[in-house]
């Protein structure tokens, strides 16, 4: 039943990493703009809603947080420090190594795209992303989706906080378990409300702290019995109602459809061979996510270097370059994840072993 239960979750996971990418192929460089004057309503249906799966991984990253802190509730009081390390330790290490990768690409390419490529590079700047603070400080991101690396710590710390903090108070178990799903839905209902709604706060977690503790919801009302756990979800989806009515945001619609999703999935994960390639795709969906944004500054570089080539050829081979760069960054995920992922995945601090699936993302 725990895998029929993921089995979703890998699903969304997947398919939000490849979207991305594709996002990410249909902003920059000189293939997305042969891109868009070849197939303008494809490219700019990826350009303005592609990067919304991001919601998918906040949702996701919400459930997966609660799940594995959850496992570490009794040990909170003593192991915060190591579990709030390890998420450190997992998310970090390999977005700096894909941060000198990226510029070591920007390098390799800045002859023929320096538009894609920082000026100049500071020491401060790359410290101040491996402290996941470039976005607070103001300082141009190295790599695309850095912001997203760091409001993922800053999510996974807040939530962290709270149990914590609840874990110190003189309450009962029981007493705690119900108390905790409501400050956390007091807090999601106050992101959903107004903070998602100030622009200001985006590089702060409680701007995207909406779609994360839903996510933490939907896996603390599955536990509950069946009465109750209608009752939550129909709670959960008038919250969603009142947020989209003050304020209209795509975003949420996506948030509100993923938790839709993980909420009322029951069964028809497909045959096993399907299971093995999605939860492949989703092991390797941080991978992806990192390493594809120098491969695809390589392969953009490959397309401009077109001196001898007719200009219409050349837009007429687009595709084909989106879809090369598109799989070559599938491919370098594999590598990335076994070689650089996984190893410092290993080193990381010790806490108490988090369920199967907790870190998987």
């Amino acid at each position: 039943m725990a895998a029929a239960r993921l089995f979703p979750l890998d699903a969304l996971r997947a398919l939000a990493a490849q979207l991305i990418v594709l996002h990410h192929l249909s902003a920059y460089g000189p293939i997305a703009e042969a891109m868009h004057s070849l197939f303008p309503m494809l490219t700019g249906w990826l350009y303005d809603y592609g990067r919304m799966a991001v919601q998918v991984f906040l949702v996701l990253g919400g459930y997966l947080s609660a799940r594995a802190l959850s496992a570490q509730e009794q040990q909170l009081h003593q192991s915060a420090p190591a579990l709030l390390a390890q998420r450190y330790w997992r998310l970090v290490p390999p977005f700096m190594a894909a941060v000198l990768l990226t510029l070591l690409a920007s390098w390799l390419v800045e002859p023929l795209l320096p538009e894609l490529v920082p000026d100049q590079v500071q020491f401060l700047q790359v410290l101040a992303h491996a402290l996941l603070l470039h976005d607070l400080l103001g300082m141009d991101a190295l790599t695309v989706g850095a912001w997203y690396v760091a409001i993922d710590f800053q999510l996974f710390a807040l939530l962290l906080l709270l149990m914590w903090g609840l874990r110190w108070l003189p309450l009962r178990r029981l007493t705690r378990q119900r108390v905790l799903p409501v400050l956390v839905g007091v807090l999601c209902a106050a992101s959903l409300l107004q903070f998602n709604r100030m622009a200001e706060l985006d590089a702060y977690g409680i701007y995207f702290f909406g779609a994360y503790g839903l996510g933490s919801l939907l896996f603390w009302c599955q536990s509950w019995p069946a009465r109750w756990r209608g009752v939550a979800l129909g709670v959960l989806a008038l919250l969603m109602v009142a947020a989209l009515t003050l304020q209209f945001r795509e975003r949420l619609v996506v948030a509100g459809m993923t938790a839709a999703v993980v909420a009322l999935w029951r069964r028809g994960e497909g045959p096993v061979w399907l299971q093995v390639r999605v939860q492949g795709l989703a092991r390797h969906a941080y991978a992806l996510f990192l390493i594809h944004f120098p491969i695809c500054l390589m392969v953009n570089a490959l397309y401009e270097h077109r001196a001898e080539n007719p200009a219409p050829m050349l837009d007429a081979m687009a595709p084909l370059a989106l879809l090369a760069a598109w799989a070559l960054s599938n491919v370098a995920a594999l590598p990335f994840h076994h070689w650089v992922e996984a190893p410092l995945l290993r080193w990381r601090p010790r806490a108490a072993t988090l369920p199967s699936g907790a870190a998987a993302r």
